[in-house]
């Protein structure tokens, strides 16, 4: 494996590895990877996407319809995220207006994705339409000015809101604004820049929506690597290396007109050695596809996604501590909220979120590892919010879902456990063919059959069970056959009648 020099302490590097149908973003603080971000062309994200959708479908009870964009799966809308002009804004709010009065079945509709298909759930969608840039992010059919609330100090919010107030104003620019948490204490020039290049780029998707047909697509969110650079990415930067000189150059590009700031740090990764093999990163990568998490003490952790929630069990293992049973789960838990932060960062894991910890009795104990879980997530990109620790032991946590998760974007159900995990065992089939043999015996007038399955249940059918084959031959008066098929799951086996 390549390693890395040893130089200074870095603080954090991005990896961008390039190939002719995928793209993966490795982030790494301190030589450890992060987070990983995957965009492959058949299944490119659909955030930020504009279509011009067709109504299939109005549900009154749900306050929601359905939209179809061209894609594998309808598109939801609820009536929350349908605005059709600043004036109504205020107005559905208030009424509270039934989405059958908005819309009807066939009408056709601007809308742009706010969540990617997940799982078996189509797009999720709004018509508030918003264009981010750098600095801002526009509202075509909202109004005002917000400032982000990360942005301290009133002094600064105020010059900023005050900023780009005046320069609506004198542009005669009708739109809404927010400025973004990366405006803090840019010049006024840089505003200037990043609002004329939204107000072209809305002004070139208007132009796109009158001629479009429904089911079209009218404007394509930017590429991973650019999107990263404009959204994710901090002062802490040290160093961004891309192994394509084609991706190089484009976001190079971008970092120059927009963050001129750091594109000194892009570089081009020339080595032989592969980009991802720095770090180890693949076989990170390797491990977040197995539900078991090693700890340095040796506990683990137990994660487990499922369709309505993930769920993260710690256990001390082979970690036996020093003093008691209090101070080992207490240590064990202190290290497992570090590592659930950075594995559900690592996995891309989001929705409902139930952690359970081991069980603690001392109160400064329980509130130090509640502190220590809400710390670790306090860097996090993705929204969060963590109840307190219950009686149980429980934490209960909800984190932002806007893309699949790792684990689903690389991998697919198991074909012979159609993704439960399990299987049947070889005692089991072998049981399930007895009774199969009786229930044809039953029905069917024959002197002879063939058992087809995988080799390790005719092994069983030939070794432990041939008492039982045998019995089951006398009471029958018919001569079974065995033979092997590799081709059929663990699981399956056919009853052919001779």
């Amino acid at each position: 494996m390549c390693k890395v020099l040893a130089g200074h302490a870095m603080r954090e590097e991005v990896l961008i590895n390039v190939s002719s149908r995928e793209v993966r973003v490795a982030l790494v603080e301190n030589g450890v990877l992060q987070e990983v971000l995957v965009e492959r062309a058949s299944r490119r994200g659909l955030v930020g996407n504009i279509y011009k959708g067709r109504v299939s479908r109005v549900l009154p009870g749900m306050q929601a319809a359905f939209i179809e964009l061209g894609l594998q799966r309808t598109a939801f809308l609820h009536v929350s995220d349908v605005v059709r002009n600043t004036h109504q804004e205020e107005q559905y709010h208030d009424l509270k207006t039934n989405i059958d009065n908005l819309l009807e079945e066939g009408d056709e509709v601007v809308v742009q994705v706010l969540k990617d298909p997940l799982g078996t759930k189509g797009a999720r969608l709004t018509t508030r339409i918003t264009m981010p840039s750098r600095y801002l992010v526009m509202m075509p059919y909202g109004r005002g000015v917000g400032v982000s609330s990360r942005i301290g100090g009133d002094q600064e919010r105020e010059r900023l809101r005050q900023t780009i107030e005046d320069l609506t104003v004198s542009k005669q620019n009708g739109a809404g604004y927010i400025v973004r948490t990366a405006a803090e204490g840019v010049t006024t020039e840089a505003l200037t820049g990043d609002l004329l290049f939204l107000q072209k780029l809305w002004e070139a998707i208007v132009g796109t929506i009158e001629d479009a047909k429904a089911g079209e697509l009218i404007y394509e969110n930017l590429s991973l690597p650019v999107r990263l650079l404009r959204d994710l990415l901090g002062s802490d930067i040290e160093r961004i290396r891309i192994d394509s000189e084609s991706t190089f150059d484009r976001v190079n590009n971008f970092a120059e007109s927009f963050m001129p700031h750091i594109s000194s740090v892009i570089e081009l990764y020339t080595s032989d050695c592969p980009i991802f093999d720095l770090y180890g990163i693949e076989d990170e990568i390797e491990r977040t596809l197995d539900k078991k998490v090693l700890l340095k003490s040796g506990g683990y952790l137990i994660i487990e996604q499922t369709e309505a929630m993930t769920t993260v069990d710690v256990n001390t293992g082979s970690f036996v501590g020093h003093r008691n049973l209090e101070e080992t789960s207490f240590r064990t838990n202190l290290e497992a909220a570090v590592a659930i932060s950075r594995q559900l960062r690592l996995r891309n894991l989001g929705g409902i979120i139930i952690i359970d910890f081991i069980d603690m009795l001392k109160q400064a104990h329980l509130t130090q590892v509640f502190q220590k879980l809400l710390g670790e997530f306090s860097v996090d990109h993705a929204k969060t919010q963590i109840m307190d620790i219950s009686p149980l032991g429980l934490v209960e946590m909800t984190r932002k879902r806007t893309r699949e998760s790792l684990e689903h974007v690389l991998c697919e159900a198991c074909p012979s456990c159609a993704g439960s995990g399990f299987v049947k065992s070889p005692e089991t089939v072998c049981y399930e063919i007895f009774r199969e043999i009786l229930r044809q015996h039953a029905q069917f007038d024959f002197q002879e059959l063939l058992i087809v399955a995988r080799s390790e249940i005719i092994e069983m059918l030939l070794d432990e069970e041939s008492t039982s084959v045998a019995e089951l031959e006398e009471l029958t008066s018919i001569t079974i056959r065995l033979q092997s098929e590799s081709f059929h799951s663990p699981d399956q086996f056919d009853v052919v009648l001779m």
